[in-house]
């Protein structure tokens, strides 16, 4: 984990440019992502009852631990964007981002043990899988319904069986939707030679491995940005159920601070929408928390290709973020069948679907608060 960073160190001329679009009602209102209302004032409480904000602001201060760093992908470009928007302090919240290391297990173990109160993680099966080790959350909401992960060739490969006596690189691990794909196109995985492999992508067009396991708004973004044609393969293809960008929250804090957390993902949800209109503004603000380096062109295609997934993948009638419970139980079968786990949680004590559920009306995400 990095050192302790918190989105109050703003620039002053940020801060003022996400005033000004406040004020100029750019960012929309309280659409199915909130996307064209009457933007809220900038004033603190604006947005919530007096009795609410009070109820808000006795939860403290909201840590949230972003599932990698600075990242622009979806549930961490979208909380930053909603406290540089002042859609947070409008509802008498206090959030302070930390960037997480992408090691979705010590996410779940902070959240479990109250040190941060909420935290994004990959998917539902880290959830499953950190639950059935015994470590206490509850999942709040759920972006995208499609696995991230997918397995990158060369366009020389034209059947997956091809992989066989060749050489695969990985994280640390294969991902487990990425064995059940292959397992599923008749790959005999005993005959393919796994190696652990860095971040640097190019080791695929170089000839080191033969595949390489990624993320789809990560490394074939790099590729192509460099010019190299690869193939990817995907999981959902092959039928393997995943999915994008699962919030966590400490049980107790639920219980204790209800609308606090719910008013949390009603300002995540109106910054998402905004930031699906004004991707380069959002993307700048990741930027301004980030250290030197941040590559501002590839982060927006980050977002852009994650909220792509997370759109074409939204079931019919539910609304953005929403979870329930027979999403989570289809992907604890898949994980019991691979053996992931040894038996299936108990999905209705860790999820609480009526937490987004509560923030739309008629399909619309209200806002203000009520």
């Amino acid at each position: 984990m990095r050192t302790r960073t918190t989105t109050a160190r703003r620039l002053p001329a940020l801060a003022a440019a996400a005033a000004a679009l406040l004020l100029a009602g750019c960012s929309g209102g309280g659409g199915a992502g909130g996307g064209d209302g009457p933007a809220p004032s900038v004033s603190r409480g604006s947005a919530v009852s007096a009795q609410r904000c009070a109820q808000n602001e006795a939860a403290g201060t909201i840590t949230y631990v972003t599932g990698y760093r600075f990242q622009s992908s979806v549930s961490i470009l979208d909380p930053v964007a909603a406290e540089a928007l002042g859609y947070f302090d409008a509802l008498c919240l206090d959030v302070e981002i930390q960037p997480g290391s992408g090691e979705t297990a010590q996410n779940a173990q902070l959240v479990a043990a109250g040190t941060a109160q909420l935290s994004s993680i990959a998917g539902a099966s880290d959830v499953l899988v950190n639950v059935a080790n015994g470590v206490d959350v509850t999942a709040v909401a759920l972006f995208g319904h499609v696995p991230v992960a997918t397995l990158l060739t060369g366009p020389e490969v034209t059947d997956l069986r091809r992989l066989e006596g060749t050489t695969l690189g990985h994280k640390g691990a294969l991902p487990v939707t990425i064995e059940a794909m292959l397992r599923s196109a008749g790959v005999d995985l005993a005959t393919v030679e796994q190696v652990q492999v860095g971040y640097d992508p190019t080791v695929l067009v170089r000839g080191q491995v033969q595949s390489l396991t990624g993320y789809k708004s990560n490394e074939p973004l790099t590729l192509r940005e460099l010019g190299e044609e690869v193939t990817e393969w995907n999981p959902e293809d092959h039928g393997i159920p995943g999915s994008i960008a699962t919030t966590i929250v400490n049980p107790g804090f639920l219980a204790e601070h209800p609308t606090a957390v719910q008013d949390f993902l009603r300002a995540q949800l109106r910054a998402y929408a905004h930031c699906e209109q004004h991707a380069a503004e959002c993307v700048g603000y990741a930027a301004e928390l980030s250290q030197a380096g941040y590559d501002i062109e590839h982060e927006q295609r980050v977002w852009e290709t994650e909220t792509a997934l997370v759109g074409s993948s939204q079931p019919a009638g539910q609304p953005l973020g929403a979870i329930d419970a027979a999403t989570v139980r289809a992907e604890a079968k898949f994980l019991l069948g691979m053996g992931q786990i040894d038996a299936v949680p108990d999905v209705d004590a860790l999820v609480a679907e009526d937490v987004v559920a509560g923030l739309y009306e008629d399909g619309e995400l209200v806002w203000p608060a009520p």
